[in-house]
C-alpha cells in the first residue's frame, strides 16, 4: 500500500505577515517546503501533531487543503481586482484561493446549494477573515443571475470521488455503473448554466476530484460539440506529475496521477466562450454593461466608524464598501457585490459581529482590522500591553510563547488593566485576536 501523501496547506493572510505565519508554526514544532506552483502553498515535512490544532489553523492563519485541489483557482488565474463566481463552493477551499488571488478589491461570490454545507463554506470563510466573499444558496444549475454577466466561473460539480480513493476507499464501491449517471447528468447541467452566465471570452474551470472519464473527457467534449465552449490548454504546473487525456480532442486538460504526484486524482479543464473579450475592470468586475438599476440591488444602511465604540478595531482598514446591520448582526457588504448582484441572489456578506444598541461588538476572530501594534509599552507577566488612541482603552497584548497563546485559548486569563474595555492578541506582531477584559483580565470568548 502506497504511503499517505504529505499534508499540505495554503498561508491566508496578507503577504507581509507570510514569515510571521510560517515563524509561528515552526514554533509549534511543525516545518514545510514551498510548493513550486504557488507562493501560498506549503508542503508539510514535520508534524509533531495534527496541523488542524495548530494555533495558525485555530486562528485562520492557514487552510489545509490537498495540493490537487488548490490547482483549479489557479488555472482559472483571476486578476487582481476581479470578480469570479464559484458555483459549487463547499466547503470553501477553492472559494478562500480564489478569493486570495483576486486580492481584497476583488469579489468571490461562492454559491452552495445544500444548506448543511452552506453553514460549513460560510465558517470556513469567516475564519480565514475572507471578506471579499459572499455567499448564497441556489441550485446551480438555475442561478438567478443575468446571462453573459460573468467572465471568470469556477465549476467543480458533484462527482464520484474515484480520485479520493485512498482517503475514502468507499467511494469505489458507492460511485459504480448506474450510480454515477445522475452525477453526469448534474454535471451538464451546471455546464450548461456556466456557458449562460459566461460573457464572451470568459472562462470557466471545470475541475473533479474523479478519475472516471464519464465525468471529466466525456464532459469536456460535450461543453465544445453541444455548449459551443472552446477548450483553452493549461500549462501543466510544476510539482505534478500528469496523465494523457483519455478521450482524443481533449489535449491541454490536465489529468493528475495521484501516485507519482503524492496528491488526489484530479482533473481541470478550461473552457472558453467565443467571441472577443471584454474588460473585466473597464464597465465593472463581472462584466460589459452598466450597473444594475437601484430597485435590483440590496439596500443597505451604512454605518459610519463612530459604531466601532471602544473596540480597538480599524474599519478603514476594510476594502471599498458597506457595514451595515441585518437583524442583530453586522456585515461588511463589498461595493462591487453591492453594484451588481441582483437582490434575488440573496446574498450574504462577512459577518463582523452582533449589532446592538451600542453599535457593533465585533468577532473576536476578526483579525484583519488589527491595526499594526504601534504602542507597546511596559512588560507585564504574560507580554507587553499598551494603551490605543481611540475613545476607550485598548490592552495590546503581546505574547510570545505558543504555549502561553494555547492555554488562553483553553480557558487561562491573563493580567490587562483594569480601565481596558478589549484587549488585541499579538504574536511578534502577527494579529491573532480581540480578547475580553473583564476585572482587570483578559479571556478567549468565542462570541
Amino acid at each position: 500500500m502506497t504511503a499517505p501523501a504529505p499534508r499540505s496547506f495554503r498561508i491566508v493572510c496578507p503577504p507581509a505577515q507570510v514569515p510571521l505565519v510560517e515563524d509561528l508554526l515552526r514554533a509549534q514544532g511543525y516545518d514545510f517546503e514551498p510548493e513550486p506552483f504557488s507562493p501560498w502553498c506549503r508542503r508539510l515535512t514535520e508534524e509533531p501533531r495534527p496541523l488542524g490544532g495548530s494555533l495558525a489553523a485555530f486562528f485562520g492563519l492557514i487552510y489545509i487543503q490537498d495540493r490537487s485541489s488548490m490547482l483549479p483557482p489557479l488555472a482559472l488565474a483571476p486578476e487582481p481586482g476581479a470578480a469570479v463566481l464559484d458555483m459549487c463552493a463547499s466547503p470553501g477551499s477553492k472559494t478562500g484561493f480564489l478569493a486570495q488571488l483576486v486580492g481584497p478589491h476583488g469579489l468571490v461570490v461562492g454559491n452552495e446549494p445544500n444548506h448543511t454545507r452552506l453553514a460549513t463554506l460560510r465558517q470556513n470563510l469567516f475564519t480565514l477573515n475572507l471578506v471579499n466573499a459572499v455567499t448564497c444558496s441556489h441550485p446551480g444549475e438555475a442561478l438567478p443571475l443575468p446571462d453573459g454577466s460573468w467572465t471568470r466561473i469556477q465549476l467543480d460539480p458533484p462527482c464520484s470521488g474515484w480520485g479520493t480513493v485512498e482517503r475514502n476507499p468507499s467511494v469505489l464501491k458507492l460511485w459504480q455503473g448506474d450510480k454515477v449517471k445522475p452525477l453526469i447528468g448534474i454535471q451538464r447541467l451546471l455546464l450548461a448554466e456556466a456557458a449562460r452566465l459566461l460573457a464572451p471570452g470568459g472562462r470557466v474551470v471545470f475541475s473533479t476530484c474523479t478519475t472516471n472519464v464519464h465525468e471529466n473527457e466525456a464532459q469536456v467534449l460535450y461543453a465544445r460539440d453541444e455548449l459551443g465552449l472552446e477548450l483553452v490548454p493549461l500549462d501543466p504546473p510544476p510539482g505534478f506529475v500528469f496523465a494523457k487525456p483519455e478521450l482524443p480532442g481533449c489535449d491541454g486538460t490536465l489529468r493528475v496521477d495521484p501516485e507519482r504526484s503524492g496528491a488526489q486524482g484530479f482533473f481541470i479543464a478550461c473552457l472558453r466562450k467565443p467571441g472577443p473579450r471584454g474588460t473585466d475592470n473597464d464597465a465593472g468586475p463581472l462584466a460589459d454593461g452598466p450597473p444594475l438599476p437601484d430597485a435590483d440591488r440590496v439596500r443597505a444602511d451604512a454605518q459610519p466608524a463612530s459604531a466601532w465604540p471602544d473596540t480597538g478595531l480599524d474599519p478603514a482598514l476594510l476594502p471599498d464598501g458597506v457595514v451595515a446591520p441585518f437583524g442583530d448582526t453586522t456585515y461588511f457588504l463589498p461595493r462591487h457585490a453591492l453594484e451588481r448582484l441582483p437582490v434575488a441572489l440573496r446574498w450574504r456578506g462577512y459577518p463582523l459581529g452582533k449589532w446592538g444598541k451600542d453599535g457593533i461588538r465585533p468577532s473576536p476572530r476578526l483579525r484583519t482590522l488589527m491595526p499594526p501594534p504601534t504602542h507597546p509599552t511596559a512588560s507585564t507577566g504574560q507580554g507587553r500591553q499598551g494603551g490605543s488612541d481611540g475613545g476607550g482603552d485598548i490592552a495590546l497584548l503581546h505574547m510570545d510563547d505558543p504555549a502561553d497563546i494555547a492555554g488562553v485559548l483553553t480557558g487561562r486569563s491573563i493580567d490587562a488593566p483594569r480601565h481596558a474595555t478589549a484587549a488585541l492578541l499579538y504574536w511578534h506582531g502577527l494579529p491573532l485576536a480581540r480578547l475580553r477584559v473583564k476585572g482587570g483580565r483578559a479571556l478567549w470568548a468565542e462570541r
